[in-house]
């Protein structure tokens, strides 16, 4: 292999170099060099080399310096918290001892390099110093994330296994660059609360499998999750329901233990920053005008009250899509604006999600002050009534330099100008959007859902929806080929999908998300190879490493060979259903 040291520059990949059609060297599946060795790296990396054992290895120890360049402060600090826990090595600031000789142990330099792609990095290996040079701080941060799979699954514990563990890293080069830069993960709060400490656990994993968005799904008809200095009883009222349906909206069985909970605004500025120290965005998501049942029950004013007495409403406890949406009047977009001051004020994300989909229309049909407001506004009846409540909030936020992005839904009655659209009924509504050329996260049910189930079997706990496996997830492809080339720059990106309903605790989600979320990690960031075919069998090989590295995390994954006695729910059934819709 070429000797590219920390003081060797390598040049930075072209695009024909790390395009979608890019040939990935990975040395850990096809095109590895002969008697190289294979670090099982996931997600793979779109180029790397590694020389033979025989010529030796970086060895971390006790004096190993950590020379951190400007801008790269966040990845260090995150080096000596995670790594140096797992390691028990201190990575000491500096390049050299205090008399200025070379450190015994060798160095660890992370520099930025505006030379690479934004979120690129590149990793150099020799025997007396590693480099990694990022193309912004992220990339050096997702250099780092690498780094820790290179010392193997030890490093992912939070302290040291064997005082005498000698760390080493293997001689080489990895040069790498996300395929997409919305790779995210949307997390279902509403349905079942989420407790702080268990967010800030997801956020580590999402940073471990180099997840950059996540997509915070706040209220919804079965709970209002955000505290609203303005407008208390949205979480003295909303955030709490009395019992919750146990299992698919069509079981017998429920649950009478009171839930609820909500994050105050200080946690959601923890959550916020400590994201950010991960370089991770939090999308928050408010949900207007379906979906909106905890609000209503809180301030009934909110809803259709000419047809419906929505002072009898409480919080929902059932499952489904509800029939009680918010009314289209001036009150209800006053107190949305008041609500959304404050989340502005809490997230700084460039884009702010509006739900916008599952919003029934009949209450509006049935309504006589509805009809009035859309005979005021001339629109095209219920359709164009939902499109003008999201096109309000759509200026609304452009005029605070921020962006709306919303489900598919908010297609019908006309998108609104600047909008970006999360694609979940399919492709369809994506490849609309981006042919009209707005941007899009395509996260179709039918394949990143995962709350539905992984298997057919009757073992599956709470099965729901469709069999998706690991290599169902593995083989998705966000960019339908239909697209033009224009309309395909519009995929800003892909999601993977966490609804809760049928997740009450933190060991269900696990199951559910893990270990899928690897394989959708990888389709969000490794390029595509020349035959635009992933091979699972190599993912499913440097699988077999990423699980001891979940087992180090404490991820309750599903096993490959099925739930483990404990993950099962007997006598709760799903709703199974025999195939996916079409990708439409």
């Amino acid at each position: 292999m070429t000797d590219t040291g920390p003081d060797t520059p390598t040049p930075a990949p072209t695009d024909a170099d790390t395009g979608p059609g890019a040939r990935t060297s990975t040395g850990a599946g096809p095109g590895a060099p002969a008697g190289a060795p294979a670090p099982a790296l996931v997600p793979a990396p779109r180029r790397a080399a590694w020389a033979p054992s025989a010529q030796g290895a970086f060895v971390l120890g006790p004096r190993t310096r950590l020379d951190a360049g400007p801008g790269t402060e966040r990845a260090a600090g995150w080096l000596r918290s995670a790594v140096g826990a797992a390691t028990g090595l201190s990575l000491a600031p500096g390049g050299a001892d205090a008399d200025g000789a070379d450190a015994g142990d060798g160095r660890l330099v992370l520099a930025v390099d505006p030379e690479l792609p934004a979120e690129g990095y590149r990793i150099a290996v020799r025997e007396d110093a590693v480099r990694i040079d990022g193309g912004t701080p992220a990339g050096v941060f997702w250099g780092a994330q690498t780094l820790r799979q290179l010392l193997g699954p030890e490093a992912f514990r939070r302290a040291p296994l064997r005082p005498d563990r000698r760390w080493t890293l293997p001689l080489g080069t990895v040069e790498d660059a996300p395929r997409f830069g919305w790779r995210g993960l949307m997390l279902d709060v509403a349905r079942h609360f989420m407790p702080k400490d268990d967010v800030l656990r997801q956020l580590d994993l999402m940073a471990a499998h180099k997840l950059n968005v996540l997509h915070f799904h706040l209220t919804d008809d079965q709970g209002w999750r955000i505290e609203i200095l303005r407008h208390p009883r949205l979480t003295e009222v909303g955030a709490w329901r009395a019992r919750s349906k146990y299992g698919h909206r069509f079981s017998e069985l429920w649950d009478d233990t009171p839930h609820g909970g909500y994050y105050t605004q200080d946690d959601i500025r923890e959550i916020v920053a400590y994201a950010a120290e991960r370089h991770i965005t939090v999308v928050p998501e408010i949900d207007v005008p379906g979906h909106s049942q905890a609000a209503i029950a809180a301030y009934p004013e909110l809803g259709n009250t000419d047809v419906v007495d929505t002072g009898a409403l409480t919080v929902w406890d059932d499952w489904g899509i509800n029939p009680n949406v918010l009314a289209p009047t001036d009150r209800t977009l006053r107190f949305y604006e008041g609500v959304l001051e404050e989340v502005l004020a809490l997230f700084p994300s460039e884009f702010v999600h509006i739900g916008g989909d599952e919003c029934p229309k009949d209450q509006w049909r049935a309504s006589p002050a509805a009809q009035a407001r859309i005979a005021e506004l001339g629109v095209d009846g219920e359709d164009g009534l939902q499109s003008w409540f999201i096109r309000h909030f759509d200026r609304w936020l452009t005029e605070r330099g921020r962006r709306l992005i919303g489900w598919d839904e908010i297609l019908e009655g006309g998108l609104a100008p600047g909008a970006a659209v999360s694609s979940w009924r399919g492709y369809r509504g994506g490849v609309a959007a981006a042919e009209a050329g707005h941007d899009v996260v395509m996260c179709p049910e039918q394949q990143v859902y995962l709350d539905h189930r992984q298997a057919p079997g009757d073992d599956e706990p709470i099965p729901i929806g469709f069999v998706r496996t690991l290599e169902d997830v593995y083989r998705f492809e966000p960019v339908p080929p239909s697209l033009s080339a224009g309309a395909a720059a519009h995929v800003i990106g892909t999601q993977a999908n966490v609804w809760t309903e049928v997740m009450h605790n933190r060991s269900r989600v696990d199951y559910q998300v893990y270990p899928r979320l690897a394989a959708f990690a990888e389709v969000a960031w490794s390029a595509l190879p020349p035959s635009h075919e992933r091979v699972f069998a190599d993912f499913e090989r440097r699988m077999e490493t990423h699980y001891a590295r979940l087992d180090a995390l404490g991820v309750g994954y599903r096993p490959p060979a099925g739930p483990l006695p404990w993950q099962r729910r007997p006598g709760v059934g799903g709703r199974p259903l025999d195939g996916p819709p079409p990708m439409v």
